[in-house]
């Protein structure tokens, strides 16, 4: 099984006719996806030329909105390759149209518009679960992939992943592409995000193929401090873990997740004492991670 994504699942991209959304359909569709349309009101009424999986020509058809988009193909995920200034508006059109999963890939989105949107989400029922923005998506390997992980990583497997960083899940998935994953998720590590580690870990609990989950988290707030206590409290299968950022001065500004490190809150060395805490395995290194992660499975195999 899987979490979020599966073979039964009906993509469509939001900016199917940039750049970005042209290359990555083209990738999604490699790796099996379901692929069935893209939405740009500007060109509506069109088609774009793509190969499926079994190098067949498909005509992908574009739809002046999400909602059309749905009612026509049965779509329930979109993929949004949308520029930062139009994210929000792209997403609150998918969030209206009733889409159960988005997935927001664009880097750069103002916090301001990530937190409106999160909260246009909530506002309106929740029916739509968001990952991202800022990620690299989620891959059920062997199935389905929404949004721009690699596919050729790894295979399906008993490993479910959960990770702030794009980088860091793709090196995790060949670290471990002997074993192979149930899913492998990329959250983002931007301050507001929709889907979180407690998410993907309460998933990933409750899914019967996933054995033994990775997180990664960055140094920066406190989110793998509270995923710590919920892994505590209702996880039971084996859990390791990874910081980023145990190299990191206290006071810096680190690019990639934005993350600002005051006193010991938000270290590496106190999220890696939580989890600790939690009955959670941590590497100092990816490569360390991923052998803990084998230690800890062939226990449950």
């Amino acid at each position: 099984m899987s979490i979020f994504l599966n073979k039964d699942s009906k993509v469509i991209v939001q900016g199917i006719t940039g750049g970005e959304g042209t290359k990555h359909t083209a990738r999604m569709l490699a790796a099996g996806t379901n692929v069935v349309g893209g939405v740009n009101a500007r060109k509506a009424g069109t088609t774009v030329a793509h190969v499926d999986a079994s190098g067949a020509d498909v005509e992908l058809p574009v739809f002046g909105s999400v909602a059309e988009a749905m009612e026509t193909t049965g779509a329930d995920v979109s993929v949004a390759f949308v520029p930062p200034a139009f994210t929000q508006a792209a997403a609150i059109e998918a969030i209206d149209a009733g889409i159960g999963l988005l997935v927001i890939i664009t880097e750069g989105v103002p916090v301001k518009d990530s937190a409106e949107l999160w909260a246009h989400a909530k506002a309106t029922g929740g029916k739509t679960r968001i990952i991202g923005p800022n990620c690299p998506g989620i891959i059920t390997p062997g199935e389905a992939l929404a949004g721009i992980t690699p596919a050729n990583i790894t295979g399906k497997g008993p490993i479910g992943l959960v990770s702030k960083s794009g980088t860091l899940t793709y090196q995790m998935m060949f670290e471990l592409r002997d074993l192979g994953f149930s899913t492998a998720i990329g959250i983002g590590g931007d301050p507001v995000i929709g889907t979180t580690h407690i998410d993907a870990l309460a998933a990933f609990e409750a899914d019967p193929e996933t054995q033994a989950i990775v997180m990664i988290g960055e140094i920066g707030g406190d989110a793998e401090e509270r995923a710590a206590e919920y892994i505590k409290a209702n996880v039971t299968k084996p859990v390791v873990g990874y910081v980023a950022g145990f190299t990191a001065p206290e006071g810096k500004t680190m690019g990639h997740a934005g993350a600002i490190v005051s006193g010991s809150a938000g270290t590496a060395q106190a999220k890696q004492e939580a989890l600790e805490a939690a009955g959670v395995k941590v590497g100092k290194t990816p490569s360390e991670t991923a052998r803990l992660l084998r230690e800890v499975y062939q226990s449950v195999a």
